[in-house]
């Protein structure tokens, strides 16, 4: 059997790809690839030029490239089609592929590159998992979730009671966009953390630690809001049931911590061939983002769950040295695949039908920053802490915010106005917070403390040691 008369049969794309030539897809697979990388490169590195965090960068290469400006990575959400797609029309042109071919070589494309950045943000939890430390995240644990309940708290309030008396907005629907609000993206918060060589911080232990409680409670918020736009009435049931799931998984990976971290260790000694420590962690880490998936929370939790459990091995630095490459193969898909996914054309005011989504993204952009910035405020016990940089941490609403989003498209309870001002909020926090955040974050002062003594050479020809405080105290 010839390669090009080869279809894909895997259930994920299966109704996608029954007429899709394989040979097709994957070079259509591979140019987005090219696409992303070489817009997560161009932007990153510029990005840093300018003194702001490469993720930023990879934010914006990702619009580029993407449905706002050139076209070339475009995804069937909100009704585009393979025409819309610069990528699929070169292989069009140069395969003389049918239309009803292309729809689908461009379906079954878009899946792969969905799937292959969801990968990516699994292991960038995985990755910040590894880079966290679980008793530092515990010690801040109450902090975090005073932060957490304030910014969901907050914002959710403010959104739904301001849409419900300032814009007419009927009470589901309000309620709904009011729990868009309080979600917080925590993979580019933490990978911003991470650029900055903040994440092990105290201000970055109560961010990471809120933003995770603060994904569990969306996760709740959202089964809340969902069951009453579509039955009219809260499955309590289901409530009790994510909250006992999410707490005994939280729970249950701390504890795992302690029992897991020296088997894991003794495996590894034992494996021989090439990836005998990344490959049994990968293992662990895809387990745990299988159950965290199972149990309806989201998959990343339970990367990062697999990461503080690794983190407490012996061989975690070890470890952390293998991830990163394969980390940097794959978490510049996701980010410029949020970038890409963004439709600047929400913000053309000379749209009719987007003037009244303006007015309302801008009362709700307000919300959502605002609404987390003062959780920076509920902070107590603490002494010299940045209270704004806590705040800041938790703008972002990212892909998190998305889901939202595309749950409540699904339900059709959102009116187009309304879902504009959604994607509008969702757009700006995503790229305000880096920004925010080095601004917040300013570069520590490094003094170099290699040297203890500052040698002069006298007119003589003698040497005259000017010693530190510190070092003459020791003395």
């Amino acid at each position: 059997m010839q390669l090009d008369t080869i279809t894909f049969s895997f259930p994920l794309l299966a109704t996608a790809t029954e007429t899709a030539d394989s040979s097709l897809v994957l070079a259509a697979v591979l140019l987005s690839i090219v696409v992303i990388y070489l817009a997560s490169k161009v932007g990153g590195e510029l990005s840093s030029r300018f003194g702001l965090p490469p993720v930023l960068g990879e934010l914006v290469g990702g619009v580029i490239v993407g449905i706002s400006v050139l076209h070339l990575l475009v995804f069937p959400e909100g009704g585009a089609n393979s025409s819309s797609s610069l990528i699929m029309s070169f292989l069009q042109t140069t395969g003389g592929l049918s239309p009803d071919a292309a729809n689908a070589v461009f379906t079954a494309q878009s899946e792969v590159i969905s799937v292959l950045a969801e990968l990516g943000v699994i292991i960038l939890l995985f990755e910040i998992g590894l880079e966290s430390n679980i008793k530092d995240l515990i010690a801040v644990g109450l902090q975090a979730t005073v932060v957490a309940v304030v910014g969901v708290v907050v914002p959710f309030t403010a959104g739904t009671v301001g849409l419900m008396t300032l814009f007419g907005v009927p009470a589901v629907p309000a309620i709904f966009a009011g729990a868009a609000l309080t979600a917080t993206s925590i993979g580019i918060t933490s990978k911003v953390l991470s650029e900055l060589g903040r994440l092990n911080s105290k201000e970055g232990q109560i961010i990471l630690g809120a933003a995770v409680i603060d994904d569990v409670l969306g996760i709740i918020v959202l089964a809340v809001v969902a069951s009453l736009a579509k039955e009219g009435s809260v499955d309590v049931g289901k409530v009790i049931y994510l909250i006992i799931s999410a707490s005994s998984f939280l729970l249950g990976a701390i504890v795992l911590g302690s029992i897991f971290s020296n088997t894991f260790v003794a495996i590894a000694n034992k494996l021989k061939t090439r990836g005998g420590l990344v490959i049994p962690a990968f293992i662990f880490a895809f387990v745990m983002a299988y159950f965290a998936a199972a149990i309806q929370l989201e998959a990343i939790l339970g990367s990062f769950a697999a990461g503080l459990v690794l983190d407490e091995t012996d061989e975690r630095v070890e470890l952390q040295k293998q991830v990163i490459p394969i980390a940097d193969m794959l978490v510049p898909i996701f980010f410029v695949t949020v970038g890409a996914r963004t439709d600047l054309g929400v913000l053309n005011p000379a749209i009719p039908s987007n003037r009244e989504g303006l007015v309302m993204a801008i009362f709700l952009i307000v919300v959502a920053i605002l609404g987390k910035v003062v959780t920076g405020l509920s902070v107590f016990g603490q002494t010299q802490l940045n209270r704004l940089a806590i705040g800041v941490g938790m703008i972002p609403r990212g892909e998190v915010g998305l889901v939202f989003l595309g749950i409540g498209s699904s339900i059709g309870i959102l009116s187009k106005p309304l879902e504009a001002a959604i994607i509008m909020m969702v757009i700006v926090t995503t790229f305000l917070a880096p920004p925010f955040l080095r601004f917040v974050f300013p570069e520590p002062k490094t003094v170099s403390t290699a040297t203890e003594e500052l040698i002069l050479n006298d007119s003589s020809g003698n040497s005259l040691a000017l010693e530190s405080p510190e070092s003459q105290d020791t003395k």
